[in-house]
């Protein structure tokens, strides 16, 4: 009796095993659901204030338009400098100049200083807003680049060309060591900038 058991575990093992070797044959870019290409995209807006005072909350806002005839499968943001630990060493231990109180709704992934907004039609724009504090006092460089998925080989460029991988800016940031002029409200309980 236990021998046809066995034959049928067997079977579904081998079932098992084929399917698993089909999937492997699929290319990362399948899997994962990126596509590779071109993408025309244009950053409208990028504002943050190059002078701020400690703990001072301000924003950083990115409003970026699909450009191109199609639309991209998923426009990653990936903002680096709120900390300032390196890429290339992981070993060492990363600061916090920035403190990320608020980031864009549903874009949080598992990548460092990576947020994803998922997919932006063709001619569509997306603002994305950080609410940040800083903390750390000092002159600071803050980048940004985009991208059309977390990963495969599509690419962005500028309208007419200078097609990259992502799009790269960068911006310099004082921070005061004087923290900003606020009080507590005593009957909200709120924090109050002068």
């Amino acid at each position: 009796m236990t021998r046809p058991a066995r034959t049928a575990n067997l079977g579904a093992c081998v079932a098992l095993a084929a399917a698993l070797a089909a999937l492997g044959g699929c290319g990362a870019d399948e899997r994962r659901g990126e596509t590779s290409g071109t993408f025309d995209v244009v950053v409208e807006q990028a504002r943050f204030p190059l002078r701020q005072h400690l703990a001072e909350r301000s924003s950083f806002v990115l409003r970026v338009r699909n450009a191109g005839e199609r639309a991209i499968p998923n426009l990653v943001v990936t903002l680096s400098g709120f900390g300032d630990g390196s890429d290339a060493d992981r070993s060492a231990p990363r600061r916090d100049l920035w403190i990320v109180d608020d980031p864009p709704r549903g874009t949080t992934t598992s990548v460092d200083d990576t947020w994803a907004a998922g997919a932006l039609a063709a001619g569509a724009t997306r603002t994305l807003r950080w609410v940040v504090t800083p903390v750390v006092a000092g002159t600071h460089r803050l980048s940004y680049a985009i991208a059309p998925g977390l990963a495969g080989s599509a690419r962005v460029q500028s309208p007419g060309g200078g097609e990259t991988r992502r799009t790269l800016r960068t911006l310099t940031v004082r921070v005061d060591d004087t923290p900003a002029n606020s009080r507590v409200d005593p009957r909200s309980g709120r924090v109050v900038r002068e």
